[in-house]
């Protein structure tokens, strides 16, 4: 007998709470003055379709699937959020490193889960927020010239790897729950971004990267690098 598939299991991130109790006092009211101010249900009925689409898109946005990786976790990083590679390649990183790293950028779309895991084991050594813009996330400038957090994490082995949340256009709060001295591991929350943004990872040159351009990924569950 084949074994059964159990259902991955979903639920709503807490970051949505006040945004989606919010809303829905605020369709419910506006709904129900339409329903009693009109003689005519077509304004009601035209309001009721717009704010049950725009509250299901709200509700798709903070989903946040129970995930566990099953693989070997040493030396591995895998994809710490869901979205596509949009940047594979060597760069100078200048904000904490300054030198050579190789970078792995994953776009976000407003339709990708929005929660961010940490990508490897290890502790937590810095944590900084910079102010900046809100341009296009999938754009090269986004990394270094928006809104963002770093994450830096040490390995058991003692190798940096650096974790950037980078706001997007359509992004206004970058999350992120990483302490300095944390103990963080594959599976953990690493932050949330709200409204479509990217998440950059930086690792030593000679790593070997498992992804290609165009690529997409699945967080906490893709492996997209081998630390050597």
């Amino acid at each position: 007998m084949a074994p059964i598939k159990k259902l991955k299991k979903t639920r709503l991130h807490y970051e949505g709470t006040h945004m989606l109790v919010g809303g829905f006092m605020i369709f419910l009211a506006l709904n129900a003055f339409l329903f009693w101010a009109f003689s005519t249900k077509i304004p009601f009925i035209i309001s009721s379709v717009l704010c049950l689409g725009i509250y299901l898109a709200l509700v798709n946005f903070f989903r946040c699937p129970v995930r566990t990786f099953t693989g070997d976790k040493e030396g591995v990083i895998v994809a710490p959020a869901d979205g596509k590679v949009v940047v594979v390649e060597e760069v100078d990183e200048q904000e904490y490193f300054h030198e050579k790293k190789m970078m792995i950028s994953i776009f976000m779309s407003v339709l990708n889960v929005h929660a961010n895991w940490f990508p490897m084991e290890g502790v937590v050594t810095h944590v900084s927020h910079q102010n900046g813009n809100y341009a296009k996330a999938y754009l090269p400038k986004a990394s270094t010239e928006n809104e963002r957090s770093t994450v830096v994490i040490k390995s058991p082995k003692g190798v940096k790897v650096l974790v950037r949340q980078v706001a997007g256009a359509m992004a206004r709060r970058v999350v992120t729950y990483a302490k300095v001295g944390q103990e963080c591991h594959i599976d953990e929350h690493l932050g949330f971004i709200k409204f479509g943004s990217r998440v950059d990872i930086y690792l030593p040159i000679g790593t070997e990267v498992l992804v290609s351009l165009g690529d997409l990924t699945t967080a906490d569950q893709t492996v997209i690098a081998k630390l050597k």
